[in-house]
C-alpha cells in the first residue's frame, strides 16, 4: 500500500504537462519505479535553485540535463563553466548500454543532440570577451567591490563626479588610477575647492585595492566594447534557447574577478531588463558552477548586495542556479529564495560529516516514505533527492529520482572543435576588437603635458615668485610685524652688548662669565 501511496502522491506533484520539463524517474526503497515521471514546471525555474553534492556523484551532468531542458523548452541560459566540462552541449551524445538502460526506467528514448551554443571568455580564454566600463559600475558598487570604507566610497564618489562634470570618460582600470593620481596632485586645489578635502591616505589605499584588483586579471574585464546583456536572450532557428558558456576554468585564484563580474552581471540584468510578474517560463536562466567562489572571498557588503538582487531579480523573468558541494556553501540568506534543490550524494567519513549530513537533511520537507539524512548517504551515481515548487508556488512531496542522460557530449570539446565553434559564432565580430578610444587617462595625459611645458613653468614660477613677494610685503607692513621686529632686533643688540661688556646693569659687568 505504501508503494502505491508513494506513486499516486507523485504522479498528482510532477505529472507532465506542455509547460513541465522531464527530469527523471522516482525511486522508491531505492529501486527506480518505472514510468514514474518527474517532471518540474517551467515557470517555477525563475525561483531559483540548488545542485548540491560530494565530487564525482554527477552534479555536473544534472546541471548539462537542466541546461538541455531549458534550451529544448526555448529558455536561453548562460552557464558558469569553472571546471571546462561544458562545451560538450555543443555536440551530440552517444549512446551506450547504461543509458539505454537508465533511459528505459524513466520512460524515454534516449535521442542525442547537439545545442546552439556561444563561448564567452572573462580573462583572455577562448570565446567572446565579456568586458564592462568602470563608468557602467558607479561609485557605490565599484566601492562594495573594493571593499572600501565611508570615506573612502565618498573620494570615489568625489572623482566619478569630476569625470562627469569635466567629460572624462572612465572606460578602464587606468583611467581610474590617472584620475586618482591628479586628485591628489595637479588636481589637488582644484578639487577641493570644488568638492573639499581630498585625503592622500584615502587615495593610496583605493589605487592599493585597484592593483589587487588588477592583478587578478580585472584589467582585461574593463573596457570597451561592453557586453549587452540582451545577447543572452537569443533564441535559434530551430525555438532553442542559445546556451551562453562562460569559460573561467583559471578562475580559482581570481575569486575578487569573479566575484566582480558576476555582481556587475546581475546588477546590469535588473537595471536594463523590464519587470515581467510571473511568467508562463523563465527569460533567462543563470548557472553558476562552484558558487562558493562568489561567497567564500566576498565581503560582508557585497554578500548583501548579492542576496538583495537574487531576491528581486525573479520578477525580472531570470532564475539563478548555484551549483556547489554542499549546501552550507551558499549564505542562508540566499539559500533560502531558492525553489528548486537537487541534492546529489554526500559522504559520511567522519563524525562531522554526519552532523553536517543531519543538518543538510533539514532543508527539505518531511517526506513519510524516506529518512532524509540516511537517503542522502545511500545514493547512486546520477541519483539525487529533489524538491520543488508546483505550478502554485508551494514545495511538492521530497523524492528520490533517478536522473535522466544528458543528450549532448558528456564530454569537453577538443581544441579545433572549439575553434570552428568560436569562429562561426554570430557574435565573435561585434566583441572581439579591443576599443580604446579617448579617455580620462589620455585626457588628463594631454592636460598635464601643456602644464609641464616650459613656458607653463616659467608662468606658474612668475605667478609663484610674484605672489611670495607680495606675501612678504603684506607681512612687513603689518603694525604687529613691525612692533615684533623692533623687540627682536632690541633684545639680539642687548644680548651682543652683553657679551662683550658694554651692556646691561654694573652687577652684570662685574660678574663677567663666571
Amino acid at each position: 500500500m505504501s508503494r502505491q501511496k508513494f506513486i499516486e502522491q507523485i504522479q498528482s506533484s510532477y505529472a507532465a504537462g506542455d509547460e513541465r520539463i522531464l527530469i527523471g524517474a522516482g525511486i522508491y526503497e531505492g529501486l527506480p519505479v518505472e514510468g514514474l515521471k518527474i517532471n518540474i514546471p517551467l515557470r517555477m525555474f525563475n525561483r531559483h535553485g540548488l545542485i548540491a553534492g560530494a565530487t564525482g556523484t554527477g552534479k555536473t551532468k544534472t546541471l548539462q540535463l537542466l541546461i538541455e531542458r531549458l534550451s529544448d523548452s526555448s529558455v536561453p541560459v548562460l552557464c558558469m563553466d569553472i571546471k571546462g566540462d561544458l562545451s560538450g552541449l555543443a555536440a551530440p551524445g552517444e549512446t551506450n548500454a547504461k543509458i539505454e538502460e537508465r533511459q528505459k526506467h524513466i520512460g524515454e528514448p534516449y535521442q542525442p543532440r547537439k545545442y546552439p551554443v556561444e563561448l564567452l571568455s572573462l580573462t583572455g580564454n577562448k570565446g567572446i570577451p565579456l568586458r564592462a566600463t568602470v563608468s557602467e559600475f558607479g561609485p557605490i558598487l565599484f566601492s562594495k567591490i573594493l571593499e572600501l570604507n565611508d570615506t573612502q566610497s565618498g573620494l570615489l564618489s568625489v572623482l566619478f563626479k569630476y569625470s562627469d562634470d569635466n567629460k572624462l570618460p572612465l572606460l578602464d582600470l587606468k583611467d581610474i588610477k590617472k584620475i586618482l593620481n591628479y586628485a591628489v596632485n595637479e588636481g589637488k586645489k582644484q578639487m577641493e575647492e570644488l568638492y573639499g578635502k581630498i585625503s592622500t591616505t584615502s587615495a593610496g589605499t583605493i589605487l592599493r585595492k585597484i592593483v589587487e584588483l588588477e592583478q587578478q586579471g580585472a584589467d582585461k574585464f574593463f573596457g570597451e566594447t561592453s557586453f549587452n546583456t540582451e545577447d543572452l536572450l537569443r533564441i535559434d532557428e530551430n525555438g532553442l534557447g542559445y546556451i551562453s558558456i562562460l569559460r573561467v576554468n583559471d578562475i580559482q585564484d581570481r575569486p575578487k574577478l569573479f566575484s566582480t563580474f558576476m555582481l556587475s552581471l546581475l546588477a546590469e540584468i535588473y537595471s536594463s531588463f523590464p519587470e515581467e510578474g510571473d511568467l508562463d517560463r523563465p527569460k533567462l536562466v543563470i548557472f553558476i558552477d562552484e558558487a562558493h567562489l562568489i561567497f567564500n572571498e566576498a565581503s560582508k557588503a557585497l554578500l548583501n548586495q548579492i542576496e538583495t538582487i537574487i531576491k528581486l531579480i525573479r520578477s525580472k523573468g531570470v532564475g539563478i542556479f548555484f551549483c556547489t558541494q554542499n549546501p552550507t556553501d551558499v549564505p542562508s540568506g540566499v539559500l533560502s529564495q531558492l525553489g528548486l534543490k537537487v541534492q546529489h550524494a554526500l559522504r559520511a567519513f567522519t563524525a562531522t560529516d554526519r552532523k553536517a549530513i543531519k543538518l543538510t537533511s533539514e532543508n527539505y520537507p518531511i517526506s513519510e516514505f524516506y529518512k532524509t539524512d540516511e537517503l542522502l548517504t545511500s545514493l547512486g551515481i546520477g541519483e539525487a533527492v529533489v524538491s520543488a515548487l508546483n505550478e502554485k508556488g508551494m514545495p511538492a512531496p521530497l523524492s528520490a529520482v533517478l536522473l535522466c542522460a544528458p543528450k549532448s557530449r558528456m564530454d569537453i570539446l577538443n581544441e579545433q572543435e572549439l575553434d570552428i565553434l568560436i569562429k562561426n559564432s554570430d557574435l565573435i565580430n561585434k566583441y572581439v576588437q579591443t576599443i580604446d578610444r579617448e579617455s580620462a587617462y589620455e585626457l588628463l595625459s594631454k592636460k598635464l603635458e601643456v602644464f609641464n611645458t616650459p613656458e607653463k613653468q616659467e608662468d606658474l614660477n612668475r605667478t609663484r615668485q610674484k605672489a611670495e613677494k607680495s606675501t612678504i610685503e603684506k607681512v612687513l607692513s603689518d603694525p604687529i610685524t613691525r612692533q615684533v621686529g623692533r623687540t627682536v632686533a632690541r633684545e639680539i643688540t642687548r644680548g651682543l652688548l652683553g657679551v662683550l661688556g658694554l651692556g646691561g646693569s654694573t652687577r652684570t659687568r662685574s660678574k663677567g662669565w663666571f
